[in-house]
């Protein structure tokens, strides 16, 4: 089980390293798809839509805090997204206005996953963490940070 997230995780940082040395822009979509992908599996299980799950919930909290980790990075100020409604992943030009906010945010998301990965253990301490993660990590970034589609 453990093995597994590991690998995933540096199956990701292997890919998100070789986009990232190309295109940042790239890079941190396929990072903020994989942050999504996870969230609609947590999100199902929270739902009763999918039966709970700990290998999986340890998948979600280890994407979300290698994504943490990584994003900082892939902001530089000559990759400002020329933004399209149609694209869920475009990042606010605010980003690079507020950079500093902006990275201490993404730390908080990945202390906040890690806490998450080592208390959660049955379906309602799941329920709570992943809760708290979607309310004051994901959507408070996403309000300020993140392009809505019009």
């Amino acid at each position: 089980m453990i093995r597994t997230v590991f690998a995933v995780a540096a199956i990701t940082l292997g890919v998100t390293a070789a986009i990232a040395q190309q295109d940042p822009t790239a890079a941190r979509k396929t990072l903020m798809k994989a942050n999504a992908d996870q969230g609609k599996i947590g999100a199902a299980m929270v739902k009763g839509e999918a039966p709970f799950d700990l290998a999986k919930v340890h998948e979600i909290f280890a994407t979300w805090e290698n994504a943490s980790a990584k994003a900082s990075a892939l902001f530089p100020e000559n990759s400002i997204d020329q933004p399209t409604a149609d694209d869920p992943f475009s990042a606010s030009p605010e980003i690079w206005q507020n950079l500093e906010d902006f990275k201490a945010r993404l730390a908080k998301l990945g202390a906040d996953a890690k806490a998450a990965d080592a208390s959660v253990k049955d379906l309602d301490s799941f329920k709570a963490a992943f809760a708290n993660i979607g309310k004051n990590d994901c959507g408070g970034c996403h309000e300020k940070y993140r392009l809505k589609k019009s």
